[in-house]
């Protein structure tokens, strides 16, 4: 099977993503050479510790490294104060060191609990991300980006904190549960819808081969959504400007997952998706985007199994209710919205002082209210 590398330029602090299958299997290997002991502290989720755990182990094991294991629950509800107070405290009982390295082993929950974790302990811990999510392998691991969700808001209590390495082990995609996989797949869709037509109009053609497990088109997919997102994380690595772009679809998508409390009923991809379809409709609307092209996205979405119009959901919030939520996102700035829109596929851009008001009429257009 392939093997991509695809490194993250952040001068000293640069660090290298490995993409391929079987990894995990080296994984030993190739965290060695970032240890300053041999000891590592791993932490995943039930279901990761019981599908992958034991390969991890033993390939950590073989390396001549050990390893705690400590495990959470799995779901968007472990991004909360509540557990990272208990994982901060069993890694201190257990003996974290400033130069130990944590692992995250798992999905975006898992990534993004353990990274801010890793920022806080003694004021900044080593951290490496093994992602066993698409949607982790495409975006949540690679860039740095950790936090924690609140009532007000998702990812509102977080820090920058970059990782020493990723490691992207594709095979782990075949024990996903087919809807986490389409989840993660919106992830990949926003690459494409971002800044690069020539993507997406290849996902079109090989998105149905990549979900029923083409190995050769997930490394493809995974390798050129990494590819984009380490070269905008290379030039904006706080979000001051165009990093901002890799929120496509996130300002509606988090309103959604927030109304929901971050629950089962609405996965983040599935919101990303559903955001992503309303900000191309959004900016056909305002006149910024051909229809066909908002069209034409929803098209691939739905196809892909995902949520492209509200009306997808079982059940959905008021406008305003969507509007609220939206205004806590991290984007806003004195008071006014800020969205990714749209000119076509492939042309996306920030919006700021995105008029509150067009797009609560525009909600209520597509609740029906």
């Amino acid at each position: 099977m392939t093997r991509e590398t695809v490194r993250v330029p952040l001068s000293d602090r640069s660090y290298d993503i490995h993409i391929g299958g079987g990894l995990i299997d080296e994984a030993g290997a190739l965290l060695k050479p970032h240890l300053k002991r041999p000891h590592v502290f791993v932490v995943t989720d039930e279901n990761v510790f019981v599908t992958q755990g034991e390969r991890l182990r033993s390939s950590l094991e073989a390396a001549g490294i050990g390893a705690a294991f400590i495990t959470l629950p799995p779901g968007e509800a472990t991004k909360s104060f509540s557990q990272l107070e208990k994982l901060t405290g069993r890694l201190l009982d257990l003996g974290v060191e400033r130069d130990d390295v944590v692992i995250a082993f798992g999905g975006g929950v898992i990534g993004d609990l353990t990274g801010f974790a890793s920022s806080v302990l003694r004021r900044g811990c080593r951290f490496a991300q093994i992602p066993t999510t698409l949607l982790a392998q495409v975006d949540s691991a690679v860039g740095g980006k950790t936090a924690i969700n609140v009532p007000q808001g998702k990812n509102l209590i977080g820090a920058f904190h970059q990782p020493d390495l990723v490691i992207a082990d594709i095979t782990t995609l075949d024990t996903l549960p087919p809807r986490e996989l389409r989840a993660g797949y919106a992830e990949v869709v926003k690459y494409g819808l971002i800044s690069d037509a020539e993507f997406f109009h290849w996902l079109e053609d090989n998105g149905p081969a990549l979900l029923k497990g083409d190995s050769a088109a997930r490394v493809y997919a995974v390798k050129k959504s990494c590819d984009a997102k380490a070269a905008i994380v290379g030039a904006d690595e706080r979000e001051k400007g165009k990093r901002a772009l890799l929120n496509l679809g996130h300002t509606f998508g988090h309103a959604f997952e927030a109304y929901f409390g971050y629950s089962e009923k609405l996965l983040h991809g599935e919101g990303v998706a559903l955001g992503m379809a309303l900000a191309f409709d959004y900016s056909a609307r305002e006149g910024l985007c051909p229809a066909e092209a908002a069209a034409r996205v929803k098209a691939h979405l739905k196809a892909a199994g995902l949520p492209a119009e509200i009306g997808d959901l079982k059940t959905s919030p008021s406008a305003d209710v969507i509007a609220k939520y939206m205004m806590q996102d991290k984007k806003v700035e004195q008071g006014k919205l800020t969205l990714i829109l749209a000119k076509g596929i492939g042309e996306s851009f920030i919006a700021k002082d995105a008029d509150l008001s067009r797009v609560t009429a525009f909600l209520k257009e597509k609740t029906g209210e």
